[in-house]
């Protein structure tokens, strides 16, 4: 592994950057803790091939924003597998339980799942390490996939958010792009309001129905190994074209920057529900806010997931986890509207402001830091960086 860090970060962090190597299974990881002031850090692991240090920098910089705007006991922290999550069930077993060796002593980081990995992954992070959030039910944990912890958590805030947004609920057209679990969900929790699906992509390939797909057996279509594209009850669709589908809610719920400068101009939706980690370009997000398109930030719509797993991390169950997923995000969302209406901010720049004041204030209850500056390094095996 290859790798140079620049010059990143402020005053919140990060206070760790670990490039972790093991040669001998194939093994190359990246974790950011970025912020520990609220407690130790949650942030889910995710494996992608093309995964690198900037990325999990920004989604740990999300994870520090979201948990402090949720108000959980925990910063934020994120990592990072460079591999292929299709890879087989044994090689991706003996690649998590090697990353999960390399942080046994990072206590301050909390592991979840996030892309490419799953609640069976957790468990076996959990029995490496006995650190785990996320995990099946037979362990004690709150499965967030199975009971669609984020999704839900989108479809509340798009009930706080579609009257701003101009847009009645029952029988609004939504497109989601990235129909895993995130996505699947949203759906689901959004057709029970009434929305109908009428596009979804995953990453081979987007299907298309005017009329609506239908959902349940578009889900079961998924399940059995399929892309949407073949799904018998839609038409195949470019994914570049997904972004100017008619709607009136769009859906990002893959990976960062879906949203550019070089595409947002197709949208025709009214409301963005942002259920993937940064999905929008600063430049996209200043040019919805122009153009009247409202759009809900990562941190503040699709909190459900972590904090179904700060739930779980302190003994609660189901039912109160979906509570306080209702909670958290229906208040943050108001609260976001309420301060780009009273101020006239961009929602993301509403929502930076209250979770940047809630991470200040914690951190103004810690020891002064003594910040060092960042001086670039080269990874061999196992580095660690702190501030």
């Amino acid at each position: 592994m290859d790798i140079v860090i620049k010059n990143v970060g402020d005053e919140l962090g990060p206070e760790k950057v670990l490039l972790l190597q093991q040669p001998q299974v194939g093994l190359h990881a990246i974790v950011v803790v970025d912020n520990t002031a609220c407690g130790p850090a949650i942030g889910g692991v995710r494996m992608a091939p093309d995964v690198g240090v900037e990325e999990v920098f920004r989604l740990a910089r999300a994870m520090t924003f979201k948990n402090a705007a949720a108000g959980l006991p925990h910063g934020g922290g994120k990592a990072g597998i460079m591999a292929d999550p299709s890879c087989s069930p044994a090689e991706k077993e003996r690649l998590v339980r090697a990353f999960a060796r390399l942080i046994r002593g990072l206590t301050d980081y909390i592991p979840g799942p996030d892309m490419g990995l799953n609640e069976a992954s957790m468990a076996w992070i959990k029995d490496e390490i006995d650190r785990a959030v996320g995990l099946p039910r037979v362990l004690g944990g709150i499965p967030l996939d199975e009971i669609g912890a984020t999704g839900f958590g989108l479809a509340v805030a798009a009930e706080v958010a579609a009257p701003v947004a101009g847009i009645n609920l029952d029988g609004a057209r939504v497109v989601v792009q990235g129909f895993g679990a995130v996505g699947q969900h949203a759906a689901r929790f959004l057709q029970a309001r009434g929305v109908r699906l009428v596009a979804a992509a995953d990453s081979r390939g987007a299907v298309y129905n005017a009329q609506g797909l239908a959902l349940d057996a578009l889900i079961e279509h998924k399940r059995g190994g399929a892309s949407v594209a073949t799904f018998a009850g839609g038409h195949p669709l470019d994914p570049a074209r997904l972004v100017g589908v008619e709607c009136e809610i769009w859906v990002p719920a893959a990976r960062p920057d879906v949203l550019t400068e070089a595409n947002v101009g197709h949208l025709q939706a009214r409301l963005i529900l942002q259920g993937a980690n940064i999905p929008a370009t600063d430049g996209a997000e200043g040019w919805m806010h122009e153009h009247g398109v409202l759009s809900i930030p990562d941190f503040i719509a699709n909190a459900g997931g972590v904090i179904c797993a700060s739930v779980e991390y302190h003994g609660g169950g189901q039912a109160q986890a979906l509570a306080a997923i209702e909670e958290k995000i229906r208040t943050n969302t108001t609260a976001v509207l309420e301060g780009v209406k009273r101020d006239g901010l961009l929602p993301r720049e509403a929502a930076n402001r209250l979770a940047r004041s809630r991470a200040e204030e914690a951190q103004s209850y810690l020891r002064a830091l003594q910040l060092l500056p960042f001086y670039p390094m080269r990874a061999q095996s196992a580095c660690l960086f702190e501030t």
